[in-house]
């Protein structure tokens, strides 16, 4: 690297924490990291810090997690700074434009996703969910809207046909930190080539909400194959077979006989259990009842073998008593 720049770092999870990791392993000098307050996790629901939060404490640099950037002590602390340029990766607040403003050369955002496609919350899911055969990352100045701002730089990959959210956003956090030095090294001209959105093919990726996860099997297998493999492993897809919930991990699409009941169990055995759909079917190979570990069908099918048999039927909500 020939140009270090004063970085502030702005950034919550782990695929954030990697391009803090990179920006701090080529040499420049992140001054701040912002980050979002602790929350309680796990099942002690004890104080969590952020993965940023702990990259940053270990190379000791300063951390601010402002429940909002919009406080007279926010703007000071960032102008006291002098910073050249700020990154911001899945922060999780919202960057006001007096916040904006503050660095010399403004805010750079990485955005997982080849904008301006999938703008929003979660666009590494809806990519996968929507059937898209590429994504990528793509490096925007910071403005007001949301993900709207002039691209600098693009760099694209294939989605498999096998490919979940988790295994998608691995590859991706390998991408961006590589493309956010590239950017970082060359910063000067690639703010003065960097273009403009075309608003009309933008599209939204909304968040995920629990009730998405609800398997509706009137719909193709097609389509829920794309969601389970779009949900896995952070919203997993789930359905109710008799009084309990099974998550299904991972589905494959296969055919169905055409008088079959949408829900219903063609067939199981070690190899799968194959549910009937509106069109086609889709066989089961990890599952996961309330309390268990997800597991290979095989495994599921000796100590819940009746339950899992053939003309079982997934309903919309548990039979409860």
């Amino acid at each position: 690297m020939s140009t270090s720049r004063r970085v502030v770092f702005a950034g919550t999870p782990e695929f954030a924490a990697a391009h803090l990791d990179a920006v701090i392993g080529a040499g420049h000098e992140v001054c701040a990291v912002l980050t979002q307050p602790d929350r309680p996790a796990g099942r002690g629901k004890q104080l969590q810090a952020s993965a940023v939060k702990r990259r940053a404490q270990a190379a000791e640099i300063a951390v601010l997690q402002p429940v909002s950037l919009r406080t007279p002590e926010s703007h000071d602390f960032l102008r006291a700074l002098n910073a050249d340029i700020m990154v911001v990766v899945a922060y999780g607040l919202i960057l006001p434009q007096s916040i904006l403003d503050i660095p010399a050369n403004g805010c750079l955002n990485v955005h997982a996703s080849l904008l301006p496609r999938w703008r929003g919350a979660a666009p590494i899911q809806r990519a996968i969910e929507a059937g898209d055969t590429h994504t990528g990352i793509t490096i925007m100045q910071m403005e007001a809207g949301l993900d709207t701002g002039p691209m600098i730089a693009k760099s694209a990959l294939e989605i498999t046909a096998s490919e979940t959210s988790g295994t998608l956003h691995d590859r991706l956090t390998e991408l961006g930190p590589r493309l956010l030095l590239e950017v970082l090294e060359t910063l000067p001209q690639r703010l003065t080539q960097a273009t403009p959105q075309k608003d009309s093919d933008a599209t939204y990726a909304a968040k995920i909400t629990k009730q998405e996860a609800q398997l509706d099997w009137t719909l193709d297998a097609d389509v829920l194959s794309r969601k389970i493999r779009a949900f896995n492993p952070t919203s997993v897809c789930f359905s109710y077979l008799g009084n309990e919930r099974l998550k299904v991990w991972q589905a494959s699409v296969v055919s169905a006989p055409e008088e079959s009941v949408a829900g219903r169990i063609i067939t199981s055995d070690a190899d799968g259990i194959v549910v009937a759909c509106g069109k086609g079917a889709l066989k089961i190979s990890v599952a996961q009842f309330p309390g268990a570990k997800a597991l290979p069908v095989a495994a599921l099918l000796n100590g819940r073998g009746p339950q899992l048999g053939k003309g079982q039927q997934f309903t919309a909500q548990g039979n409860l008593p």
